[in-house]
């Protein structure tokens, strides 16, 4: 144990991740207050969970569809350069939509092509983010940067969400839009004090086929591993199911127990806290990976059941707390195991493929969790969630390639 407690600490020896740490984190400080602060405007603005649930789509399906160019511009370009831009644009999008917001213009429509271009901007920057923890520490330590950097994210949410909904509830959603433009500022600023973040010899913007060359690299990589195949693909699912229940967590606590925006809040700050638990041990501990993350997703399955009953608000955040303890865990090692066995000059390429497979049943399962919640009622799209979870873990048990994986 004091061994892993050394690598962790270590990390934070590295000045130049030190500050790019320090960016991310106002960073994440401020997508909290965003990611609470929208949904709670689109469901006051249309009090439809099938708008949210295209604003959760448009947020995700970017991430899955740009990140095979992600990958490629990552392995290829300036990746401090490439990342300023990202925040750039996503600065000048937030800044919009204070303007409009309190001009009153600001329509749903443009909410939706907000976050439209956020999710491209963050899809590409996160492209950019990954072969550089490597690159900045080598891949020993990248396990515990990616464990500080989650946990990081999940703990500054303890915070950002009930100060979101404590905002919306006061002043309404500006304060919490402008905090969020202003940290990518600060980002940029955190950025820009690093001399580089790979790669050694850019080679400038790929061409077509570079990129349908560089997608045919990352596909081989991620579909001739049978590991490798089996956790995307069970990804693939369980983001999709999964999808539907976090497309309903704001209307469920709203309907099924009349919260208010701060209490919606502290709701979600409680799950936050849960996830960064669940990362937080990742990062300290080497258990077998394929039997582990096997076990999480059936402890995790279970805790959603509970929802389709629960009574009482306490009941049903402490339910999804267990089920987010095992989100943080499994998202924390199934990335760091990736990032230990597939090569460092493709690393880019092979994430951007196994985004892509991960995330592409985000918007379907989006739009048919708010089709149910506002349909069959929260409490049935929860049950049909619980148990569809449920059932895709037993099916993960059967996987033997799965559950003898060591590396």
């Amino acid at each position: 144990m004091a061994s892993v407690t050394a690598c962790t600490a270590s990390v934070f020896r590295s000045s130049a991740f030190a500050r790019f740490y320090a960016g991310q984190t106002l960073s994440y400080l401020g997508d909290g207050l965003r990611t609470l602060a929208i949904p709670l405007l689109v469901f006051r603005l249309t009090a439809s969970a099938s708008a949210i649930g295209w604003t959760w789509g448009l947020e995700y399906v970017p991430y899955a569809l740009v990140s095979v160019v992600a990958g490629s511009l990552a392995d290829r370009v300036d990746r401090r350069r490439l990342m300023i831009a990202c925040d750039a644009v996503r600065f000048l999008v937030m800044t919009l939509f204070c303007v409009l917001f309190a001009t009153g213009r600001l329509t749903i429509g443009m909410i939706y092509a907000g976050v439209l271009l956020l999710a491209v901007a963050g899809s590409i920057f996160l492209g950019a983010q990954t072969p550089t923890l490597p690159y900045l520490l080598g891949k020993d330590r990248a396990k515990p940067a990616i464990a500080a950097l989650l946990a990081t994210e999940q703990s500054v949410n303890l915070v950002s969400p009930p100060l979101g909904g404590a905002l919306m509830g006061i002043f309404g959603p500006l304060p919490a839009l402008a905090a969020n433009a202003l940290t990518y500022l600060c980002s940029q600023a955190s950025i820009a004090s690093v001399r580089t973040f790979g790669p050694e010899q850019p080679r400038g913007l790929p061409s077509p086929r570079e990129i349908a060359r560089d997608v045919a690299t990352g596909w081989h990589y991620v579909w001739g591993d049978p590991a490798m195949r089996m956790t995307s693909l069970a990804s693939f699912f369980f983001n999709g199911v999964g999808s539907i229940g976090l497309v309903t967590q704001i209307p469920y606590l709203k309907r099924a127990f009349g919260a208010s925006d701060v209490a919606v809040g502290i709701a979600f700050g409680c799950f936050s806290a849960a996830a960064a638990c669940g990362a937080y041990v990742a990062g300290r501990t080497h258990w077998r990976f394929g039997r582990t993350v096997v076990l999480v997703n059936v402890v995790g399955g279970c805790g959603w059941l509970p929802l389709v009953w629960a009574t009482s608000m306490p009941l049903a955040v402490a339910s999804i707390m267990l089920s987010s303890i095992c989100i943080g865990y499994y998202a924390t090692t199934v990335v760091s195991w990736r990032m230990r066995v597939v090569p460092e000059e493709v690393v880019g390429r092979v994430f951007g493929v196994a985004k892509l497979i991960v995330l592409i049943g985000v918007l379907p399962g989006s739009l048919l969790g708010g089709w149910l919640a506002d349909h069959v009622g929260v409490r049935m799209t929860m049950g049909i969630f619980g148990f569809g979870y449920v059932a895709g873990s037993l099916l993960l048990l059967t996987s033997r390639t799965l559950r003898d994986e060591r590396r």
